[in-house]
């Protein structure tokens, strides 16, 4: 049988480009209504805190609207569990964030801080959502998180794309057998797995061959990508990629 990956849109990049003039457009929920129609699984959408890409009131458009998932990226705040479970999302994704950093820049380090994570996600309760949390794929860190009783992790797959990005042979092989052994070990531990970050269509076959994966979050280049072939396009050019990678 087919492994159906999930391919859930990031739309927050839609909102980069509002925001550099301070505009009300181009509009992130009209562009997650359209990546809905185009055939995104799901949205994606960081909630930052310093609100750098995605707003409050962008939050609060998309579960108006939205007919597929939202999936909330949030930093592990107090304002932001309080922000989560006034809206509940259908998932929260926790991920580190760092004020001056461009982007995410690694995983959640939950195997050194799990009582903190324990009862932060513990305060999620009333959100009602699905959360998973964006890890690095060290395997002490999926058993950190075996512990917290989620159903969900997201790998980090930036080191890979990276290597690739930089045509670095053995960083490649190397940081797709880590993913890989991550996602093998999570799997068959009972997790479900999803992955993203710094994804292309120059990286997205091997990181869909990943065994036990179920869904895929990429946003920087498909909004980019966008650009120049529409979002409708790069949609169905990346469900393609990922098709023809599980067959």
């Amino acid at each position: 049988m087919v492994n159906q990956i999930r391919l859930g849109v990031n739309i927050d990049h839609v909102a980069t480009v509002r925001n550099a003039r301070g505009t009300h457009y181009p509009c992130p929920v009209r562009a997650a209504q359209l990546a809905e129609q185009a055939g995104a699984d799901g949205i994606t959408a960081h909630l930052r805190e310093d609100r750098r890409h995605i707003s409050d009131h962008d939050i609060a458009g998309l579960l108006k609207i939205l007919t597929k998932p939202l999936n909330l990226e949030m930093a592990t705040t107090y304002e932001m569990r309080d922000i989560a479970i006034a809206h509940k999302p259908h998932a929260i994704c926790l991920v580190p964030e760092k004020r001056t950093e461009k982007t995410t820049e690694g995983g959640l380090n939950i195997a050194d801080n799990y009582q903190f994570y324990a009862d932060y996600i513990k305060s999620l309760s009333a959100a009602c959502a699905r959360i998973s949390l964006f890890i690095d794929p060290e395997i002490k860190q999926i058993e950190t998180a075996l512990r917290f009783n989620i159903p969900v992790i997201e790998l980090h797959t930036g080191d890979y794309c990276n290597a690739v990005l930089s045509n670095n042979q053995s960083w490649i092989d190397k940081s797709y057998q880590n993913l890989y052994n991550a996602a093998d070990f999570a799997g068959k531990h009972g997790l479900e797995i999803h992955a993203g970050h710094g994804i292309t269509d120059q990286t997205i076959t091997k990181i869909a061959q990943l065994p036990f994966l179920k869904e895929l979050n990429i946003g920087h280049f498909m909004i980019g990508e966008a650009i120049f072939i529409g979002l409708e396009a790069v949609i169905l050019k990346m469900k393609t990629l990922i098709h023809n990678a599980t067959l």
